[in-house]
């Protein structure tokens, strides 16, 4: 206690010591399907995903990559607001045994080709609004993959509709090819069974997490499946009044942000837990 003074401040709740389960980050998410498979885990803008739902959805993804050869130490970026597509396409790149790397939408083709290169990228999923940024930053080092998704693909009825409406006119068409693919072909050519890869939780990356830039380019953080568990079921203890089932989070934080990711998509998942999308970056939802 005299070399760590600080543990006289716990709440009697919060243990100073935790076994920490060495798994897969995205157990939680089978494990919270398994247990809640009719509990809402995502709203949408008004659209709602129960946790079967979800899972299906991310092992169609998991299935599918595996179909397109993208294998265990892969890297899949993923350039999306707070989204239902971002969620399977990061639990789903997780099961693959796949290298996550989230990026802000926001990027420059400048700052995305410096990153895509540093990662080794081998694909990207991303909004219909934003490829020809993506095809910028890649023309000297084309990517694998481009998967193309767009806002309305899991909005409501009828604000699916409005959104058509309103994009017709401004909205760039994509031509779709060997190498540009659709989100919404890609999981329903795909199948819904289990599908996951071993990792080591402590030496198998998870997450390539880039830092701010304020002094330079992004650094990329190597983040193992260990780390991310960890993290999160801290936060989990710490947030000790909460009850697994229960609990409604409000994500306004983007997940491309690792507090974002930590404390809101994978405390939410754990807990089995409502994860409220909230459209950071209004311009691609009007």
């Amino acid at each position: 206690m005299l070399n760590k003074p600080w543990l006289e401040h716990y709440p009697v709740e919060v243990p100073i010591t935790y076994a920490y389960p060495k798994q897969n980050l995205a157990q939680f998410l089978v494990e919270s399907a398994a247990l809640y498979p009719e509990k809402i885990a995502l709203d949408f803008l008004g659209y709602k995903m129960s946790y079967k739902v979800l899972m299906d959805s991310v092992y169609r993804f998991t299935n599918a990559l595996h179909k397109l050869g993208i294998r265990k130490g892969d890297r899949v970026a993923v350039m999306l607001p707070n989204c239902p597509q971002a969620v399977i396409a990061y639990y789903g790149t997780l099961l693959m045994g796949g290298i996550v790397v989230m990026t802000n939408p926001l990027y420059m083709p400048r700052e995305l080709e410096y990153q895509l290169k540093d990662a080794s990228v081998q694909m990207i999923v991303t909004l219909d609004a934003l490829v020809d940024r993506v095809k910028k930053a890649t023309e000297k080092d084309p990517l694998d993959y481009i998967l193309v998704t767009s806002i309305k693909d899991y909005l409501p009825i009828p604000k699916n509709w409005l959104y058509a409406l309103k994009t017709k006119k401004t909205g760039v068409p994509i031509t779709y090819d060997s190498s540009v693919l659709s989100f919404r072909s890609f999981l329903k050519q795909s199948i819904a069974i289990p599908y996951q890869i071993p990792v080591d939780a402590e030496e198998d990356l998870a997450l390539i997490q880039y830092t701010g830039g304020t002094t330079g380019f992004a650094k990329g953080v190597m983040l193992t499946h260990m780390n991310l568990v960890a993290n999160t079921i801290q936060g989990k203890l710490w947030f000790y009044r909460a009850e697994i089932g229960r609990e409604r989070y409000l994500a306004a934080l983007p997940f491309f942000h690792v507090f974002g990711m930590t404390v809101l998509l994978n405390q939410s998942i754990l807990m089995a837990g409502t994860l409220i999308l909230i459209r950071f970056l209004k311009r691609w939802a009007d």
